[in-house]
């Protein structure tokens, strides 16, 4: 069969379903066994989304399954039901390999496979970059149900770890596939392909269905099940989306007056870099926010940390790279800014994902300076609507000014004082204690710190 444009051809013929005479109430309908249902009744998942009416049944038959959905749509819980349900049925240890492209998000499905088995007494285990291979190794010699793990690590461990091996494999699961394999994941994926057993299910989600995922479906799944929830990009439709148009250098003054209209909401700021994170993170931190960075070059204990602060409302910004654009469930994100607009379309439609999620309605606001014009065109060219203008005065943008070049020049005299103390020390940048500089604006006596 020729692999035609058409999205998801080569498992057209299997795509028949035939329609449910009415839609299923509740997880108990789907075929969930009781006690998973009452776990599920425990998280407070009342009735099951979209995407998990589409899948549980299909996979509860013991079929493949391609799930195209987008974030926030209760994807986790449309594989991790029924692989729970099977290993109930037939327990055995290394049952269930899930893939993803983020350590954050590898522990948040953690968390939820943990929720979701903890009166069945399911083990799992988070094999992810950043953390000691050690303690990783004695956790896989322990022979969890199930492994949850980012590419790059697993490969590690599998040609590592003496005496670790997936050959008894009952599931795998690819999450934010088109994620992975954007990440350049490719080998790794291959590498695991190569060293599971061919007779096991196979679980494929992504956000959109790309040449490289139509590709690694045909290569990993066996006469799959199609279910898909939305057939075209889309965003939320209580996700409230704006854009400014603004001269680059102003940037940070539109950011502070935003921040200030709008106070009392929660915020995620996307940044492009890291290093503008942490910056941006800094420059609010002197403006009296309670802003937080999250990005790939912190160390992994300070990235959960900012999460879990953020998440516990002891901070109301988060400034993130895209590490944070995908998967991460924060249900309270009010706002979300894009600083830097993301250079692959596709990325806007996950960082606005952050917020509007089961439900609840949100505000998106897109910076466009001169150099973003075409890229911002491209999204809504993707999204298929015109975006409106966010209300602003400008005077009083400019009112902020001052201030904000005062901040912008102890931002970054902190980051020169951080990359010196990094490369001192050779240390985890200090990003959530106040460092050096603040005590100078405080009151001028720099107290001596301890190397």
């Amino acid at each position: 069969m020729a692999a035609g444009e058409e999205e998801g051809s080569a498992v057209e013929p299997e795509q028949e379903q035939e329609p449910a005479a009415e839609e299923p109430r509740s997880f108990k309908d789907l075929g969930v066994t009781d006690v998973l249902c009452e776990a599920c009744d425990q998280l407070g998942w009342k009735v099951p989304t979209k995407i998990q009416i589409e899948a549980i049944p299909v996979a509860l038959q013991g079929r493949d399954v391609i799930g195209l959905a987008e974030t926030g749509s209760g994807k986790t819980g449309a594989f991790a039901l029924p692989i729970l349900q099977a290993l109930l049925e037939t327990p055995q240890r290394l049952f269930a390999l899930v893939l993803t492209p983020t350590r954050e998000l590898a522990f948040q499905i953690s968390e939820q496979f943990e929720a979701l088995g903890s009166s069945i007494g399911v083990q799992s285990t988070v094999i992810v970059g950043g953390i000691d291979t050690m303690s990783q190794s004695l956790a896989l010699a322990k022979k969890p149900h199930v492994i949850i793990a980012t590419p790059g690590r697993l490969v590690d461990h599998l040609e590592n770890t003496k005496g670790f091996n997936l050959r008894a494999l009952k599931f795998l699961v690819m999450d934010e596939a088109d994620r992975i394999l954007n990440m350049d994941f490719e080998t790794e994926v291959d590498k695991i392909l190569k060293v599971i057993p061919r007779d096991r299910k196979t679980f494929l989600f992504s956000a959109t269905m790309t040449k490289k995922v139509q590709k690694l479906q045909r290569a990993a799944l066996k006469n799959p099940v199609k279910c898909a929830v939305s057939s075209k990009y889309q965003t939320v439709e209580k996700l409230q989306q704006y854009y400014i148009f603004i001269p680059s250098k102003f940037k940070d003054s539109y950011l502070v007056y935003i921040l200030n209209e709008l106070a009392g909401n929660s915020f995620m700021i996307f940044c492009s870099t890291c290093n503008n994170t942490q910056r941006t993170a800094l420059l609010l931190r002197n403006l009296g926010f309670t802003a937080i960075p999250l990005h790939g070059q912190m160390s992994q204990n300070k990235r959960l940390g900012s999460l879990n602060k953020f998440k516990a409302k002891a901070r109301s910004i988060l400034l993130a790279t895209d590490v944070a654009s995908r998967g991460l469930d924060i249900p309270h994100v009010d706002v979300v800014i894009n600083f830097d607009i993301p250079t692959h379309s596709k990325d806007y439609i996950h960082r606005v994902g952050r917020t509007a999620r089961a439900g609840r309605s949100g505000k998106s606001i897109t910076f466009v300076t001169q150099y973003d014009v075409e890229l911002f065109q491209r999204i809504e060219h993707l999204i298929g609507k015109k975006l409106p203008a966010f209300p602003m005065q400008e005077e009083e943008v400019m009112m902020l000014t001052e201030r904000v070049a005062e901040a912008q020049r102890f931002a970054r005299m902190e980051l020169r004082e951080q990359g010196e103390k990094k490369r001192s020390r050779n240390d985890d940048d200090d990003t959530e204690e106040a460092i050096g500089v603040r005590n100078k604006v405080a009151g001028g006596k720099k107290k001596k710190r301890k190397a």
